[in-house]
């Protein structure tokens, strides 16, 4: 027991004496140290505004690909992003329609754009997107399947992993749902819907 008790004492006054050393040192070594230290300061400020930058673009981009999306004259539509920006980006729809919204209380708005539809939810402020919908074979789904194809078509593109019924073929990618309607073989309509429909 004592033996174990002068063990720690010399332990303990070993690492106070090399703390002490490691204070000690010439002026010059403490301003290296100082100037190393203010070096690492400027660095890290530097990496923390490029990291936040890369942060938001994650961001933006986490958005994006959250599911399944559609692309129209080189923009990127997902569901449940804000319809203010598409609009701007899209420009005008041809038509504009507004009615009560089965998602959320408030008002629902649907965007006709030539060959889709875009039905939004409300959320606070902002319009979410609930919905696009597919309407004719002058658009696409970035994997490149349209209304004038099948459902051979359907599963070559995007696979086995879906659910089926005996008229629409549905994948799901993080909750975003994409069906295909089909009127026998044949594709009806494309639609992406939101979770919030579910």
């Amino acid at each position: 027991m004592k033996y174990r008790g002068v063990k720690n004492t010399l332990a303990c006054v070993c690492v106070l004496g090399m703390c002490m050393l490691a204070g000690c040192g010439s002026d010059g070594a403490t301003q290296a140290d100082s100037n190393v230290t203010d070096s690492s300061v400027e660095t890290s400020t530097e990496n923390t505004a490029a990291d936040d930058a890369v942060a938001d673009d994650a961001e933006a981009d986490a958005e994006i690909a959250s599911g399944f999306v559609f692309e129209s004259n080189g923009v990127e539509i997902a569901v449940d992003m804000d319809m203010s920006s598409i609009v701007d980006a899209l420009g005008e729809p041809d038509s504009y329609f507004e009615q009560p919204s089965c998602a959320a209380q408030g008002i629902a708005k649907i965007y006709t754009y030539s060959g889709f539809q875009i039905e939004t939810y409300p959320d606070g402020e902002q319009d979410l997107i609930a919905s696009i919908i597919l309407k004719d074979d002058s658009v696409s789904t970035p994997e490149g399947i349209d209304l004038s194809m099948t459902k051979d078509d359907i599963i070559a593109a995007y696979g086995s992993d879906y659910q089926e019924t005996d008229k629409s073929i549905t994948y799901e990618n993080n909750g975003t749902k994409l069906c295909f309607i089909l009127n026998g073989e044949d594709i009806a309509s494309i639609e992406y819907d939101s979770p919030v429909l579910n």
